[in-house]
């Protein structure tokens, strides 16, 4: 930061500086719990002379909090993939069934938009289409701030919901399903070529509230990669141009989330969980009825505190699955040697 040279250069700053002000925050956070450590001792061994039971609970459980906090900073310390420190892009999908499926859709929306809240992320709605009676045919959401992919990508796959159906006037349980996919925000230090032929753009009006302006101008743009099917629509601006710029963003990103889970799916090989951590598989169940539960297939964790994920509650879910990925690719590397 100090190298006057370093400034003619102005995407290596800005990198530079980021980097700086990360590392800075883990060093700070780092002290702070320690210096919480120390003081939550201290009041124990307070409340223990004096025989205050109240005490010794209010330092107990602010150790509780000390210890979930640093679980938290050694999960993200082990968070070394190149994108895992990015910006992410988040889509949701509905799963067959119609308002069902497209309703479970908006509530897993609204659970990732306030697990983001929650988490001191930056959020931004790209692009939502709504049902026609309830719920959401499809939205993206950018969330903005260091580690986002890092922690998003373990939500990836198909989640399960069984309730009994706010639709159905018979009371009925249902069953249904959604799909959800991560992708990483790239930079322009990361290649991605992308031939202008092999690209099919449609303008369309934008969906949604917005005014006279946002109904009568085409300014919502759909990108669809001919090769790999790939497609991505951006409405987040009235301007066309900046919807376009954006969307091609998007699908540098979904092409280079393609090659990284290439990589992760061939540096798995070795690993026997690896049909637990594939893309695109069911990752999770939602049962609202006849009892309560949130489980992860992938790693058995689990809550009966349903409001609570469907707040948003959602980050003991990620670290357990951010867990086994981690150690799935530490037994990868020791099989190798």
């Amino acid at each position: 930061m100090g190298d006057p040279e370093l400034w003619n250069d102005p995407a290596k700053a800005q990198a530079i500086t980021r980097e700086r002000s990360h590392l800075l925050n883990v060093i700070d956070g780092t002290l702070a719990l320690e210096r919480q450590y120390k003081d939550a001792v201290a009041l124990a061994e307070l409340g223990e002379e004096e025989k205050d039971a109240g005490v010794v609970a209010e330092a107990e459980a602010e150790l509780a909090r000390i210890a979930e906090n640093l679980s938290r900073l050694e999960l993200e310390s082990l968070l070394s993939g190149e994108a895992d420190g990015n910006d992410c892009f988040m889509e949701i999908h509905p799963g067959a069934g119609g308002t069902e499926s497209q309703d479970w859709a908006s509530m897993l929306l609204r659970m990732y938009m306030r697990w983001a809240e929650k988490s001191g992320f930056r959020l931004e709605l790209v692009d939502e289409l709504a049902g026609e009676e309830a719920g959401i045919k499809s939205a993206t959401i950018r969330v903005s701030g260091h580690n986002a992919y890092g922690w998003a990508k373990t939500e990836s796959g198909v989640h399960r919901l069984v309730r009994i159906s706010p639709f159905d006037s018979n009371a009925r349980r249902h069953t249904s399903f959604a799909s959800v996919w991560v992708y990483p925000v790239i930079d322009d230090t990361i290649a991605i070529v992308i031939d202008e032929k092999d690209l099919q753009i449609d303008t369309m009006r934008s969906g949604g509230a917005g005014g006279q302006h946002v109904n009568k101008t085409e300014s919502a743009v759909r990108i669809t990669h001919l090769p790999s099917g790939i497609a991505v629509k951006c409405q987040t601006t009235r301007s066309q141009h900046k919807n376009k710029a954006e969307a091609m963003g998007m699908l540098r990103s979904r092409l280079y989330e393609v090659e990284l889970r290439a990589r992760e799916e061939k540096a798995n090989a070795l690993n026997a969980t690896k049909t637990d951590n594939a893309w695109g598989h069911q990752i999770r169940s939602y049962v609202l009825h006849p009892y309560q539960m949130v489980k992860d297939l992938r790693t058995g964790e689990e809550t009966s505190d349903t409001a609570g994920v469907l707040d948003g509650n959602v980050q003991r879910f990620m670290a357990a699955a951010l867990a086994i990925r981690v150690k799935g690719k530490t037994e990868a590397v020791e099989d190798l040697q």
